[in-house]
């Protein structure tokens, strides 16, 4: 009964603290989804982890967003017939899974003209880092939020 109510205590825990570290991301920033953007250059020193957010800002019906795989992604088209783009221009996609996630503009020929982006997606946030204790390392004493 204890171990059950202390695994209640770390769910909990966890659910509360993990949204408090995601970070909301707004595609492009103050150009949003649109051509004539670098996607590449605006993903670098970014760290995408679960739980984050990105938006993507856009005119509807001039643009949408449309999740791919990495082939696809590649040829700039969608092998999944099933797969519906998102048309609200204001488009707010949580990360729930870590790994490569890619979206494309697939109107006209707008992916192949730049408006794709690829984003590397790392397991959740974890807390600060202690300075090391004397004797231990930064690497031995890394310890997860909820350690005390």
């Amino acid at each position: 009964m204890a171990l059950r109510a202390f695994l209640v205590t770390v769910v909990v825990v966890v659910a509360a603290v993990s949204p408090a570290l995601a970070i909301d991301y707004i595609v492009g920033d103050d150009a949003g989804w649109d051509l004539d953007f670098d996607y590449t250059k605006w993903t670098e020193g970014k760290d995408f982890r679960v739980g984050d957010t990105i938006a993507f800002k856009y005119k509807p019906g001039v643009h949408n967003v449309l999740k791919v795989n990495g082939p696809d992604f590649q040829r700039c088209t969608s092998t999944n017939a099933t797969s519906v783009p998102l048309t609200s221009g204001k488009d707010v996609i949580t990360i729930l899974s870590p790994g490569k996630k890619w979206y494309i503009c697939d109107i006209g020929d707008h992916c192949s003209m730049g408006m794709k982006l690829v984003i590397s997606v790392s397991d959740m946030a974890e807390g600060p880092t202690p300075d090391p204790t004397p004797g231990t390392s930064a690497a031995a004493r890394k310890i997860s939020p909820l350690e005390s």
